[in-house]
């Protein structure tokens, strides 16, 4: 043993640390593994097939070493192609946007096959592109793409804005003028008002619906709501000296919500059919309203406030009567993000999903009776999504997760079901995280798996049987291993309940010595609506991968409270974010340390971005005999403080004591542990005064901690400027060690 190595085995001994490391050399290489690990060190991997329409063949790109290369296969003929000449193609587009356009890095954007006319049609440098695949290889420029203004995702469609509806038989148009809804002869250019009753306050949808008969319009009247608004200054923008100051639309837990009421209109007689409305009269939202194809009757589906009701509704078109066609109740929530519907052309049936069991499963509803007549899938497992339904051969194509015994139950696979709920087949065999496209004629399947350990394939099933019909691709991670990297570990162990099993990942460094200590690390994203440990093969992980070489084992986890188990494991977070799975987190982490003696449990920390951020905070003020400092950015620190949907979701409506006793803002005098809070000035996810007012209860509370503002930034962990400030925190505070000063490490 060498006199340095001597040195800090002994200092370890006396003090009882961990042998520290953290130095400038470690921090190169974490910066350094960015690159080392990043995706182009795996070829052939990425697969993300195309469909062409009316044939059997589909495109996809390989990604090769020696670049990009666009392929289609005929899935018939087992024969794979390049879908056009890359060079000519890379000339083409050279000479005409007077750019270096190289082979083999050829990114068309939004590309689509007409084998009708044998040409590809793509985006490239903002202008839309036609190419002939024919002779002559012809390229044409069909213009700039029109810039398009997006609405911000927490902006509410007022549904003021659409353009004037032409009816089926071509005679009339409608549209809305003056809050009302109106219609045009198209013959005499005569115009007639149909409703009367709409105003600035109670006006009528621009979504208009024509009958599929042509005899009559239906839209909501819509009464509006006042508006809450978040304000953002930015400090320094880049275009001038002075400040900005951003507003954006941004609705909270408890405000009032605009009401919705579907009407109908005959076009001749002008009658009008308002509903009563008993039966949505407590609005979260209303979607709708639906034809019906013999122009009887309308759906549309309502969202109770508070989520506990979930109502598809049908109203006559003649009386106006309103009668529900399914209903969802829940004492806790009907897990609305998770519905799906599909109306057989019958008229009669509907596809129906719910929870309704335990698990999420699919239902056959007879819709003239308004209830269940089947369960079309059963077992304690999870549907995830219904990729097709046809109808013609009474076949349900979908994906789901824990169908399979002894394996990740999160792991995704897709399968083929009657409508009976006979004759499941598994359509993806073999283990692993499956995405897989179907194509039109449900004769085929491109089948894409991996898992965290376990490199991309890419294969062509037959969509009867599942049977292999030829490989695609298997990624080659030869470039990958060379340069030192190492997948990470599935670990699996018992939750607080002491029976159910816990799934996580754990990621050591690059140069693991099991002969030394390490401080544990915990990354946290956990909440309802998913599942958030990684279940794909992923090279490098932005949050976890690089901080691990300083000297930690870092750690992720779903715990109780997450997703696509059962009702029963998701209902820990009703009423009760503060939780966040952190009592199944730990004995997660205590069996881990006692399987792996070089993970020091009585040295743990954590850190998280938006939800992971309030648990991160959460983690040191509930559970400060485990967790020992928290990294918390852009943290919902209360949960009456961010978005409407996610909160009154799992916290329930009307906002009570349970988010008083959620709330880190509340809780801030508890705090007793180190403690770094991060937030981006301008973040549009959750109101950074969610952070300023944690801030200002620590300040009272008179309690030590930092704080990290990054200008310009929006919802982050922190950006390079933050990941820095975050490896000094933990070395600090976990490894006992100064960090090296920033200018040693450039």
């Amino acid at each position: 043993m060498n006199l340095k190595l001597a040195a800090a085995v002994a200092l370890a001994c006396v003090c009882g640390q961990t042998v520290a490391q953290g130095t400038a050399d470690d921090y190169r290489r974490a910066f350094e593994l960015r690159d080392k690990y990043s995706a182009s060190k795996v070829y052939y991997s990425g697969v993300r097939p195309s469909w062409i329409a009316q044939t059997d063949s589909f495109w996809y790109v390989r990604n090769t070493p020696e670049g990009r290369v666009y392929v289609v296969v005929d899935a018939g003929t087992r024969q794979r192609t390049d879908l056009f000449d890359h060079n000519a193609l890379a000339t083409a587009l050279a000479k005409a946007t007077g750019k270096d356009v190289k082979p083999g890095a050829l990114y068309l954007d939004r590309l689509s096959v007409d084998k009708a006319t044998d040409c590809i049609s793509f985006v490239f440098n903002s202008h839309n592109w036609r190419y002939s695949l024919a002779g002559g290889s012809k390229l044409d420029d069909c213009g700039e793409l029109p810039k398009v203004k997006q609405r911000h995702w927490m902006e509410v469609d007022d549904e003021k804005e659409a353009a004037p509806v032409a009816s089926p038989d071509g005679r009339y148009t409608a549209y809305i003028k003056e809050n009302n809804i109106w219609v045009r002869e198209t013959a005499t250019g005569k115009e007639r008002q149909l409703s009367i009753d709409g105003t600035i306050g109670n006006y009528y949808s621009a979504y208009i619906r024509w009958s599929p008969d042509g005899k009559k319009v239906a839209a909501c009247r819509i009464r509006p709501a006042e508006k809450r608004y978040v304000y953002y200054v930015e400090s320094s923008p880049s275009d001038q000296l002075q400040p900005k100051l951003h507003k954006q639309e941004y609705a909270k837990p408890g405000d009032e919500l605009r009401f919705k009421v579907p009407c109908i209109f005959d076009v001749e007689t002008g009658k009008a059919v308002i509903p009563c409305t008993e039966l949505f009269a407590r609005q979260y939202d209303l979607w709708g309203p639906d034809w019906s194809a013999d122009s009887r009757s309308v759906t549309f589906e309502y969202n109770q406030r508070g989520h506990q009701v979930y109502r598809v509704l049908e109203m006559s078109a003649e009386t106006g009567e309103v009668r529900p066609v399914i209903e969802e109740t829940s004492k806790t929530y009907v897990n609305y993000p998770m519905r799906y519907r599909y109306d057989l052309s019958d008229g009669r049936h509907i596809i129906w999903a719910s929870e309704r069991d335990n698990w999420n499963h699919l239902y056959m509803y007879d819709r003239t009776k308004g209830k269940a007549a089947w369960q079309i899938t059963k077992g304690k497992w999870y549907v995830r999504s219904v990729i097709k339904v046809d109808e013609k051969n009474r076949q349900v194509y979908f994906s789901a997760n824990g169908v399979e015994p002894d394996e990740d139950p999160y792991l995704i696979r897709y399968y083929r079901i009657g409508f009976d709920g006979k004759n499941m087949t598994c359509l993806t065999p073999d283990e692993g995280m499956h995405e897989a496209w179907l194509s039109d004629d449900a004769r085929y399947i491109v089948d894409t798996y991996s898992m965290v350990d376990k490199a991309p394939v890419a294969v062509l099933r037959d969509a009867a049987t599942g049977k292999e019909i030829m490989p695609l691709e298997t990624a080659d991670i030869s470039a990958l291993l060379a340069e030192g990297w190492k997948a990470p570990e599935v670990f699996t162990a018992k939750g607080r309940d002491g029976k159910t099993d816990m799934w996580g990942i754990i990621i050591r460094p690059s140069n693991f010595d099991p002969s030394k200590k390490y401080p544990v690390l915990e990354y946290i994203y956990q909440g309802p609506g998913n599942q958030y440990v990684p279940k794909t093969f992923i090279p490098y992980n932005w949050y976890m991968t690089s901080i691990a070489e300083l000297g930690f084992i870092v750690v992720m986890v779903d715990g109780m409270g997450t997703s696509f188990r059962s009702r029963e494991f998701e209902n820990m977070c009703y009423k009760n974010l503060k939780d966040a799975g952190l009592p199944d987190h730990i004995a997660w982490i205590k069996a881990a340390a006692q399987k792996y003696p070089y993970m020091d449990a009585d040295n743990v920390g954590i850190f998280g971005c938006s939800a992971g951020g309030q648990e991160a905070m959460g983690a040191v003020l509930f559970h400060p005999e485990f967790y020992k400092a928290a990294y918390s950015a852009c943290g919902c620190h209360d949960n009456r403080m961010d978005k409407i949907w996610w909160n009154e979701l799992w916290m329930g409506y009307p906002v009570g004591e349970q988010y008083k006793e959620c709330s880190n803002v509340e809780n801030a005098h508890l705090l007793s542990r180190p403690l770094m809070l991060v937030v981006g000035e301008l973040d549009d996810n959750v109101d950074p005064a969610s952070t300023m007012q944690v801030v200002n209860a620590l300040v009272k509370a008179g309690k030590d901690f930092e704080l990290v503002v990054v200008p310009g930034a929006h919802h982050t962990m922190g950006e390079d400027f933050g990941e820095h400030k975050r490896y000094d925190f933990f070395v600090r505070n976990l490894l006992k060690k100064t960090p090296p000063a920033w200018s040693e490490i450039k």
